[in-house]
């Protein structure tokens, strides 16, 4: 990870929401999520919010050696998207503490801003977290 990646680094992403985006389509197989509105789902956004992230901070690490995984979220959903439309995502780093970098995000739609809030992410070696991922998985089926 770079030196120069510091709080106040910010960084923007767009994006466009697709239909299996929303409610009915991304929780297709739950009968009740099939009935509400067809407008941008939670757990979608907060998706959306990480890659931002990711994508925020690739220019300082050394990829793919080096990864980000997220760690927190805490994201407020204020208002709703529908498919198709074009979201705007801004954050801005405010904090590097050894391997930990947390974000303050927001994202804005045509017409309204509809999440704002944190995240935190690990910086990570893949070939050292995907070791200790085959050790649990030999654990798991002993």
């Amino acid at each position: 990870m770079s030196p120069d990646l510091q709080a106040g680094v910010t960084f923007e992403w767009r994006t466009v929401i697709p239909e299996r985006a929303t409610v009915p389509n991304l929780y297709h197989d739950t009968a009740f999520c099939r009935e509400m509105p067809d407008v941008l789902a939670t757990g979608y956004m907060v998706g959306l919010m990480e890659l931002a992230c990711v994508n925020g901070i690739m220019r300082f690490m050394d990829w793919p050696r080096e990864q980000s995984l997220g760690t927190m979220v805490n994201f407020r959903h204020l208002a709703a998207t529908p498919p198709g439309m074009a979201l705007h995502i801004k954050g801005v780093v405010t904090a590097v503490e050894g391997r930990r970098i947390v974000f303050q995000v927001e994202a804005w739609d045509a017409l309204d801003k509809i999440a704002e809030g944190t995240h935190e992410r690990a910086v990570i070696l893949p070939e050292r977290f995907n070791a200790k991922l085959a050790e649990k998985k030999t654990r798991l089926s002993a």
